[in-house]
């Protein structure tokens, strides 16, 4: 991603991307869309009214420019209404970014995005939206027609920090592509071993430290929630520890991922119809190792540990039964009453260890419960915490990171359903209402009192089986990913 102050329209590229807002009467040109307009005689807007076209959000049309633009193609997107005052909002023009790449051919491989980018955060948003929407996973294709990523993407700016902004987007834009990537691959090709390995390579190649558990390693160490869901499959768990540090650092934010690289529920088999896209339960191990790396990238002055629960939940002839009692590392013991309420149990694991780095703050991030797309759907995850405060900021940082969240609570009535009568405590309740939150109630118990944590349930928004829409692709989305950053980030404004 580059920017440039030259016109677009004088660029010899294979597209120009433009932005327009509804009106009364018709498409009216966005900041940044006013040279292009012009070039077409009578305006470009014109021409778009005659296609039908709005102004609506996300909307796009792909019009030749007939020799007016050294481009052959301008494609027009909607951004929706202006917010009062007249503002592009940075979000509308991330989105609209992220669908006017998608719509590109595939011999249009040099863009030039003229959108509104009169601020640098304007600027990060094109760039970012651009990033994300021309995002593609090709490696089971094989066609000769498959579309790779654009060669080149310029925006136009002449914003002071502009070029600062399309590098922090570019950054951003990789770690959430790594993530996806990780998500979208099959778990045939990704079982807890390759899944740590590639973290371990992502550590060597951003100065992360890196220490790998493999299954002995956690069965010395007790961590029975790592070897109890993953000792159902041939193929054994790991727990995996990155860690970046900064000289100025006074704060420390560990982060926790769920790792499951395929989830057949175990014992407690899932349907059919609910397992096709059990390879995304390792979402939240994916959207940590991506923010870490970003992190690394960026370079914010906080200290980053980060924790990738890593394990495949299969119904082998050694799986964990219902009514097993688990020992987590660090001594509670758990009563298994459904095999597939896994992903608490390893979690729990690396919640308690995650401890023993001293955290100003603990994060996890995993596709906990199907009751979270029954609460709030597919594109908002939730967010619990044991503070207020701590909530609220996550939920802040979600926002300020263009990710959708809404906060949720831990109802304190709720841990009286996780009693078990044999172990300290049941990994879920007795009865079905508020899975989402007494999931989040169980997590609850493996963190200290006085230590600030906050629980990301990302189950729906994690992998998109819908259409794709704005800058978000069918499957693999990298949710929360960015969130993680601006967590980090925020931390390290906070320093004194």
């Amino acid at each position: 991603m580059s920017v440039i102050t030259e016109s677009p329209g004088s660029l010899d590229v294979d597209a120009v991307v433009v932005g327009y807002h509804p009106s009364d009467d018709g498409p009216q040109p966005a900041s940044g869309a006013d040279s292009v307009d012009a070039a077409f005689p009578g305006g470009l807007a014109k021409t778009l009214s005659l296609l039908g076209a709005t102004g609506a959000a996300e909307e796009v049309h792909s019009v030749p420019t007939q020799g007016t633009l050294t481009a052959p193609v301008v494609i027009a997107v909607g951004l929706g209404a202006p917010p009062p005052g007249g503002a592009p909002d940075p979000d509308a023009v991330a989105r609209a970014a992220g669908a006017a790449l998608r719509s590109r051919g595939a011999n249009h491989t040099r863009i030039a995005l003229a959108l509104p980018a009169d601020t640098p955060e304007l600027v990060h948003s094109a760039a970012l939206g651009a990033l994300l929407g021309d995002y593609s996973f090709t490696r089971y294709r094989t066609g000769e027609d498959t579309r790779g990523p654009a060669a080149e993407l310029l925006v136009a700016s002449t914003a002071a920090g502009a070029r600062e902004a399309a590098e922090r987007a570019s950054t951003l834009a990789g770690a959430v592509s790594l993530s996806r990537d990780l998500v979208n691959t099959s778990p045939a090709d990704l079982v807890p071993e390759d899944l740590a390995d590639i973290a371990a390579q992502v550590a060597r190649e951003n100065g992360l430290a890196v220490e790998v558990l493999d299954e002995h390693a956690l069965a010395e160490g007790g961590y029975g929630g790592l070897i109890g869901v993953g000792q159902g499959s041939a193929n054994p768990p790991r727990l995996v520890r990155l860690e970046y540090t900064h000289p100025e650092a006074s704060s420390t934010v560990a982060f926790v991922g769920k790792g499951i690289t395929f989830d057949s529920g175990g014992l407690s088999l899932k349907p059919a119809s609910a397992m096709d896209w059990m390879k995304s339960d390792m979402g939240g191990a994916a959207a940590v190792l991506g923010a870490m790396r970003a992190i690394a990238q960026l370079g914010p002055a906080v200290n980053a540990v980060a924790y990738l629960a890593i394990a495949e939940n299969m119904p082998g002839g050694s799986a964990q039964r219902p009514s097993d009692v688990l020992t987590i590392y660090g001594g509670t013991t758990v009563e298994v009453l459904n095999t597939d309420a896994e992903g608490r149990l390893v979690m729990a694991d690396a919640l308690v260890r995650a401890h023993e780095d001293s955290p100003d703050l603990i994060v996890d991030v995993a596709t906990l419960t199907g009751a979270q797309l029954v609460a709030l759907g597919t594109r908002v995850f939730a967010v619990m915490a044991n503070d207020d405060g701590v909530r609220e900021d996550v939920v802040a940082a979600a926002t300020q990171a263009g990710e959708q969240s809404w906060p949720m609570p831990l109802p304190a009535e709720l841990r009286k359903g996780l009693d078990s009568a044999v172990a300290d405590i049941a990994n879920v309740a007795g009865e079905r209402w508020g899975g989402m939150l007494s999931a989040g109630v169980f997590l609850k118990e493996f963190v200290a009192d006085g230590t600030a944590w906050a629980h990301l349930d990302i189950a729906g928004p994690a992998f998109n089986q819908g259409g794709p829409f704005g800058y978000t692709p069918k499957g693999g989305t990298g949710a929360a990913t960015r969130t993680l950053v601006r967590i980090a980030e925020n931390r390290s404004a906070r320093r004194t």
